[in-house]
């Protein structure tokens, strides 16, 4: 019989190095690939194994050729998903990074890249590609977010049948976020939900969450300016609300490096965010 205090120990242990699992919900961490700076490139996967992570979020490229996303080649696809299996590491969503360049509201070429990502994205196994919005392809007015909400309708249907969510990451609100959601008549469109980026914008970011709820967050970003527990963001709060919510997924680090050294502090920010998960 295990004596009590080798339970807790273990208990603790365990906690710390794997998913937490709370009345039924499995969270686990996982980590961008461009805050790696390995962005689009297999090595991160290695690195993020040999960090902690449990997933890496991988990028789709923003150079294409021949008409072509970088990740748009089955033996790319292939050594991916062969060396996820090696490092025992998860692919924990794409970004479809290129509509920094080829905006989703008000680019045609935007929409291809979307239809092309969702089928990437299903042969990665990746679940969940993100959609960015920001800079001059900001949702800046509510004809710009009807035009997103329309043509993703259509999009929407196509992810659906491939089982991927497409979550939009945005500079906008909450409830502008549900509307496009709402608009697009499709469960596979949701928001990801950036705490940094929420916060910046002005929001309530655990007023947001609440009233979000899980079923229309696709995927977390963790991040504040600085080390994580250092800035505005109450990461205890954070984390509570998440379990409250009932969220079940990847949350995963979009931190930056402030010591320059990404080996070092993505370790001290994984460390800090699964002291919370204890």
């Amino acid at each position: 019989m295990m004596l009590r205090r080798e339970f807790l120990i273990t208990g603790a242990v365990t906690a710390a190095a794997g998913p937490m699992i709370a009345a039924g919900k499995t969270l686990r961490i996982g980590v961008t690939d461009w805050n790696l700076r390995k962005a689009g490139q297999i090595e991160a996967l290695a690195l993020a194994a040999n960090l902690g992570f449990e997933g890496v979020e991988v990028s789709l490229g923003r150079k294409p050729a021949n008409d072509k996303l970088p990740m748009d080649n089955p033996e790319i696809q292939a050594k991916y998903l062969a060396e996820a299996k090696k490092q025992k590491i998860r692919l924990a969503g794409t970004c479809l990074d290129i509509l920094h360049v080829n905006y989703l509201k008000n680019d045609k070429l935007g929409l291809k890249w979307v239809a092309d990502g969702i089928r990437i994205t299903k042969k990665l196994d990746a679940k969940v590609m993100l959609m960015p919005c920001f800079g001059k392809g900001a949702l800046t007015t509510k004809e710009e977010k009807d035009y997103v909400g329309d043509v993703l309708r259509e999009l929407g249907k196509e992810a659906e049948k491939a089982k991927v969510i497409l979550a939009l990451e945005d500079t906008i609100s909450a409830e502008d976020n549900v509307g496009i959601m709402e608009r697009s008549r499709s469960k596979a469109v949701k928001t990801y939900y950036d705490v940094g980026n929420s916060l910046n914008n002005g929001f309530d970011i655990i007023k947001e969450m609440r009233w979000l709820g899980a079923k229309r967050i696709g995927q977390i970003h963790l991040k504040d300016k600085g080390y994580m527990g250092e800035g505005k963001i109450d990461f205890q709060l954070v984390m509570k609300t998440i379990r409250d919510i009932g969220y079940e997924g990847f949350l995963n680090l979009e931190t930056s490096s402030p010591s320059g050294s990404v080996e070092a502090d993505m370790k001290r920010n994984l460390t800090f965010i699964r002291r919370l998960m204890v």
